[in-house]
């Protein structure tokens, strides 16, 4: 069985069907009305919803597919590709990265991914201004999407971690763009 847990990668993110083709679990999710994002992590499943809809009414719903489910045992993703495409790529270290930007990602691979992830959610590295301002610039996902107290994670945690261990960074800033 392809348990989360053995997965391949640690994280999934679907925020729309066209995403969810490779995972037929993320797909069977989008399709119950007013679920708006499937985040898959190493061993927990987030489903975020849109406003106009009751948890009352989609929960029994999304239980019950949870539970068919994972009672099957069929697998999380269609094929490995599937799975490649879907986990996490921005914290990879590359030759082309500057020594900081190495350190940053390190940073968010060891410190910070682990901790966003006990509360269901994720962050995505997209950029750091070595040029210029010195701002790294992240993307939450999951549960820390839209979260009212993601601001205060990202300045008070986050921000703060970065500035201490490495110098080169003046602020942490969050991305909205996919």
């Amino acid at each position: 069985m392809d348990s989360l847990e053995d997965s391949g990668s640690t994280t999934a993110e679907f925020l729309n069907t066209k995403a969810a083709l490779g995972s037929p679990l993320a797909l069977r999710l989008l399709g119950i009305d007013g679920v708006t994002t499937v985040f898959y992590g190493p061993d927990f499943v987030t489903v975020s919803k849109d406003p106009d809809n009751s948890w009352a009414v989609i929960k029994p719903e999304i239980y019950s597919i949870l539970m068919e489910f994972f009672s099957s045992g069929n697998p999380l993703f269609r094929s490995a590709e599937d799975r490649e495409v879907a986990g996490p790529q921005d914290t990879k270290i590359l030759d082309t990265d500057s020594e900081t930007v190495a350190m940053i990602k390190e940073l968010l691979e060891t410190r910070v991914r682990p901790a966003i992830m006990e509360d269901g959610g994720d962050i995505e590295y997209r950029g750091f201004d070595e040029h210029g301002d010195g701002l790294v610039m992240v993307k939450l996902k999951g549960s820390c999407r839209g979260c009212s107290s993601s601001t205060v994670t990202l300045k008070s945690g986050i921000e703060r971690m970065m500035m201490h261990y490495i110098p080169e960074v003046k602020g942490v800033e969050q991305v909205s763009c996919s």
